[in-house]
């Protein structure tokens, strides 16, 4: 039976009455990655007066870093989620299906707030 109060819960409510989440979810890229990327462009913007095309050179470089990270960590979330609900019975294991559903739901509103 579909339930319309547990259906509109935000994706990011606790799973269970034991579980608790961190304020806002988990980013996309490790905080050592993040800062690495951010450091860089710094140095970019810092270097500009000196050495444009270097500073450019070394910004184009930190945004692939950032695309690349954050494509890999989709696919990885992707490979993830499918895991959890390929092969599933719908009739049997709604509440597991809709849980993957409110997790694409959530990761996609990440992604495109990006």
């Amino acid at each position: 039976m579909y339930d319309q109060t547990r259906a509109q819960q935000p994706a990011d409510r606790p799973r269970s009455p034991g579980a608790s989440r961190t304020t806002g979810p988990e980013p996309l890229l490790a905080p050592k990655d993040r800062d690495e990327i951010v450091r860089r462009l710094g140095h970019a913007v810092n270097t500009f007066t000196d050495t444009p095309l270097g500073a450019l050179e070394e910004a184009e470089g930190a945004f692939d870093e950032a695309a690349a990270g954050l494509a890999k960590a989709l696919a990885e979330a992707r490979q993830a989620l499918r895991a959890g609900w390929q092969g599933r019975d719908p009739e049997t294991d709604s509440a597991e299906l809709r849980g993957a559903l409110r997790e694409y739901r959530e990761l996609t509103r990440r992604l495109l707030q990006a």
